[in-house]
């Protein structure tokens, strides 16, 4: 058996049977094999600094594993309470030295500044579908960048959609996830309240939230999952078999990198240097 990630031998243990959360939808494979590799090789081109030799070092890449990543989704009503403060700009003139052709001038020049004023108040939101990745296999950063998926497109969870294809069981439990879902949701309330602080700047001080009338579903999105070596190290990628998103390691050509980034230091500082000679 093929580890579905690295595409290397698995040695299974011992297997055991426990109580489970049923899949409630389901989100079928839209992208083709053939297709998800048309994929990989499009974004391998793209690579930005990668090693010349790399796309010609991956063309026996082939193993495509179709599996079927298991997600929490949640629906929740918040009210949250917050403390903070509004910031309102202002512009003002301040003096500063600086030199000219050798010689300390004094010159003024216009800043913006920030008045501050205490501020506090209620939100409500409601958050339709938190999704929250419920694997430890693949690496979450890649999961997350494949974003976004066309839940609305989710059909009621069957054993057919299976077939030809891997299910990976949730390691992430119902609990757990509803806590990240909760670090998700927040990012959304503090926007909320900055907006509803209102001013040009908002400072929050301190959020408390509720978190009511909460339901959860367990689906499976559908993913290609694949490997490849590069002299001598395994790089993985993940393609969403959905939207043909591809995310995955990859290796870089430093030489490249030092080039460019001399070639950046060299702009800014002719830049410098003409900003200087035409003050």
């Amino acid at each position: 058996m093929l580890c579905s990630y690295c595409s290397t031998p698995l040695a299974v243990e011992k297997a055991y049977n426990e109580k489970v959360i049923a899949p409630k939808s389901i989100l079928p494979f839209k992208l083709d094999r053939k297709t998800a590799r048309d994929k990989f090789n499009k974004w391998l081109k793209n690579l930005v600094l990668a090693p010349d030799s790399l796309k010609k070092a991956v063309l026996d890449v082939d193993h495509f594993k179709g599996v079927y990543i298991p997600y929490w989704t949640f629906d929740t009503d918040t009210f949250s309470k917050y403390v903070g403060k509004r910031g309102v700009n202002y512009t003002a003139t301040e003096s500063y030295t600086t030199t000219v052709h050798g010689e300390s001038v004094t010159k003024e020049r216009r800043v913006v500044l920030t008045d501050w004023y205490p501020a506090h108040g209620e939100v409500r939101k409601f958050f339709n579908d938190i999704l929250v990745p419920a694997t430890g296999s693949l690496p979450q950063e890649y999961i997350t960048a494949l974003e976004p998926w066309d839940l609305e497109n989710l059909v009621l969870f069957d054993k057919s959609y299976l077939t030809g294809y891997t299910a990976e069981k949730y390691q992430i439990k119902l609990a757990e996830g509803f806590e990240i879902a909760k670090v998700i949701a927040d990012a959304g309330i503090r926007s909320l309240a900055c907006k509803d602080i209102g001013g040009d700047d908002q400072q929050i001080t301190s959020l408390d939230s509720e978190f009511n009338s909460i339901t959860f579903k367990h689906v499976l999105l559908p993913v290609y999952v694949s490997a490849y070596k590069y002299k001598g190290k395994l790089y993985q990628f993940i393609i969403n078999a959905r939207t043909g998103e591809v995310h995955g390691d990859r290796p870089w050509n430093w030489i490249k990198i030092v080039v460019a980034a001399l070639i950046i230091l060299v702009i800014i500082g002719s830049l410098l240097v003409f900003e200087y000679m035409h003050k």
